[in-house]
Order: structure tokens, then C-alpha cells, then sequence
């Protein structure tokens, strides 16, 4: 296994790691494809729900949390992030836990519209 495959798989098991310590309800992590597998038996094994969005390059999004959490992400039926809503898109951001505020600047920005 190289470096770089060390280094994102530790990334995997970090947000894992936050996931069981209540950090967050949700995860996103892009990964190679070849690492697919692993990466779900790893989820099935923990008990987590997970989508898995196949990317037109060698690598995949995969979508991992809490049962509620990606049924949300379900419940908006969309093959891939860039088919997201200015609404889903800061729907998701929140679920991922960023910056609240600046998911806000995001969502005006992406509409079009000032803070007045």
C-alpha cells in the first residue's frame, strides 16, 4: 500500500472515528474506486448507512452517517452533487457540519442575493 493510500484511508477512519464520538452525523469522502470495497465493508461493519456516487474519474463520493442523515441525502434523488439545489446543497453543507455562516454566504451567493 503506498503513502498516499496510508494517508487517505487514515482520513476514512478519522471521519469514522468522529462519526462514533457524535462530531457529526454525516461524512463525505472521496475515494479511489479500488478502495470501494474496503471502504464498505468497513461501513457495513460499523453499522453505518452510505451511498456510494460513482465520479467519471477512478474515484467515487461516498455519502456515510447516521440512518436519518443519509435519508435525507436520499430523499433529494440525485445522481451526483452537481444535480443539487442551492437549497439541498445547503441542506448538505449543514449535515456535513461546515461553517454555518459561511454555508449562508454560499447559499445568497449561489442565488444571487445580498445579505441586507
Amino acid at each position: 500500500m503506498s503513502i498516499n493510500e496510508r494517508v487517505e484511508l487514515g482520513v476514512f477512519f478519522h471521519m469514522l472515528y468522529e462519526l462514533n464520538k457524535g462530531l457529526r452525523n454525516l461524512s463525505l469522502f472521496t475515494a479511489p474506486k479500488k478502495n470501494i470495497n474496503a471502504i464498505i465493508e468497513q461501513l457495513t461493519k460499523c453499522n453505518y448507512e452510505f451511498i456510494v456516487e460513482e465520479l467519471k474519474s477512478d474515484y467515487a463520493n461516498i455519502f456515510f452517517g447516521s440512518r436519518e442523515s443519509v435519508a435525507v441525502i436520499r430523499a433529494f434523488n440525485k445522481k451526483s452533487l452537481k444535480d443539487f439545489s442551492p437549497e439541498e446543497d445547503f441542506i448538505l453543507g449543514v449535515l456535513l457540519g461546515y461553517n454555518k455562516e459561511q454555508q449562508c454566504k454560499r447559499f445568497l451567493s449561489i442565488k444571487g442575493r445580498e445579505v441586507i
